[in-house]
């Protein structure tokens, strides 16, 4: 471990940091003692389904199209409502919140109670309108999908700094060619990035080759919608050309490993991408198919998934896997200049690890964070300066009131699953 720090921020951002010895000249209105702790920057979840908490655990151990079709869409036609995705976001931000998550990137229907939700935590968030072409929650007629998303963007583009707008087209095999181009048109028109799910199983592949006679990435590029604010999540079945296409478009990788684990979709060849230069960002997907938001977690994985993939452990070592959660996670999300960093000038997006626990002892080095530590070693986190949780509680908002709202709306969805 490293000598006794200190960290001074005023208005939001870091504006002094080094040893303790030199902080005796700074007046603090708020001193918050994190002795012992370590502090690092606050991790970028880049891809998550935060109000799908309430299906937690509701479906498991299914493949991707059995699960989605013959239980997550029927379930979300029934219970997603405005309310629900309010309440189920809230908990999903308090599960981020307490394993050191400070931005998200979210994508759902009535995202504007989705960002109510992000804003009233304090958590940094890219929240997105889903676009799909069938009835959805908020959008019972599709052809209203693009004129929804773009009341939602126009109602939040300036309401927070905090919480950004974006769009999110489901996937290549639930969007037409039409809607993706014109969802793509909308996020260009506004400045907003713009996610889709791509490449996300083998059936998926043979679908769109079936259908288009290309695969997913092709069809995109063949549609003109990849670019540097193009976000495409998954990314499981491609190959070299495939691979060439996202770098030399710039289009940015979200992967999800834990997900694509659970729903047996694949292993996404990520060191390939990374080997090409292309900004990858880690995600946990959601509680459905996950089923925590617990990125350290999902750090651990990651790494020793593609070691036994690839059959070498020097693959994708601790510190690119650490990268990828927070800094190039936040550049992937084009967040506010500086964050996923601890230097002067950064946002003060930050978390503290309580250290004084047998799973970092002895702390020989960093690479301990992303094979042994939890979202459970998160003592304190502080988001553009605020603090909203300190000594492992939420002071943002109340937790208890959360999780019994969360309660009563699964009351409906145990007799459904009956």
């Amino acid at each position: 471990m490293s000598n006794p720090g200190f960290v001074a921020v005023l208005e939001g951002s870091i504006v002094s940091m080094g040893d303790m010895g030199e902080a005796s000249e700074i007046k603090a209105d708020r001193i918050l003692d994190a002795a012992g702790g370590l502090l690092m920057p606050g991790q970028v979840n880049s891809h998550c389904h935060a109000a799908m908490s309430l299906f937690r655990g509701l479906a498991d151990d299914l493949p991707l199209m059995s699960w989605l079709n013959d239980h997550v869409f029927p379930a979300e036609a029934r219970f997603v409502s405005e309310e629900m995705v309010y309440w189920c976001t809230k908990l999903a931000a308090a599960e981020m919140l307490l394993s050191g998550t400070t931005s998200v990137a979210d994508s759902y229907f009535y995202e504007g109670q989705a960002a109510q939700a992000f804003h009233d935590s304090g958590m940094r968030a890219v929240a997105a309108q889903g676009v799909i072409d069938f009835p959805a929650p908020g959008v019972p007629d599709a052809a209203d999908n693009i004129s929804a998303a773009k009341e939602y963007i126009e109602r939040w583009q300036e309401k927070d700094s905090l919480v950004r707008p974006a769009i999110f087209c489901h996937s290549p095999y639930t969007c037409s060619p039409e809607t993706i181009k014109k969802a793509k048109q909308l996020a260009m028109d506004k400045d907003v990035l713009f996610f889709i799910h791509l490449a996300e199983t083998k059936t998926e592949t043979e679908v769109l080759l079936e259908r288009y006679g290309k695969s997913p990435v092709q069809h995109l590029l063949d549609l003109g919608v990849l670019d540097a604010q193009t976000v495409c999540v998954h990314c499981v079945w491609l190959d070299q050309e495939d691979i060439n296409i996202l770098a030399e478009t710039e289009a940015k990788v979200v992967t999800c490993p834990e997900s694509n684990m659970k729903l047996a979709s694949g292993i996404a060849p990520v060191p390939a991408m990374v080997e090409k230069g292309i900004c990858v960002g880690l995600g946990t997907d959601g509680c459905a198919s996950n089923n925590d938001l617990d990125l350290f977690g999902e750090m651990d994985m990651l790494a020793k998934l593609h070691k036994v993939a690839g059959m070498d452990p020097t693959i994708l070592p601790a510190s690119k896997v650490m990268k990828m959660a927070t800094v190039e996670g936040a550049d992937l999300l084009t967040l506010p200049n500086g964050c996923g960093r601890l230097q002067v000038g950064s946002p003060a997006d930050c978390i503290i690890l309580n250290m004084d626990q047998p799973h970092f002892t002895p702390f020989y080095n960093p690479n301990l964070l992303v094979y042994a530590a939890r979202g459970a070693d998160v003592e304190h986190v502080i988001i553009n300066g605020r603090v909203v949780v300190e000594g492992r509680k939420i002071v943002t908002f109340d937790l208890q009131e959360a999780q019994k709202r969360v309660l009563e709306l699964a009351e409906s969805v145990k007799k459904f699953a009956k």
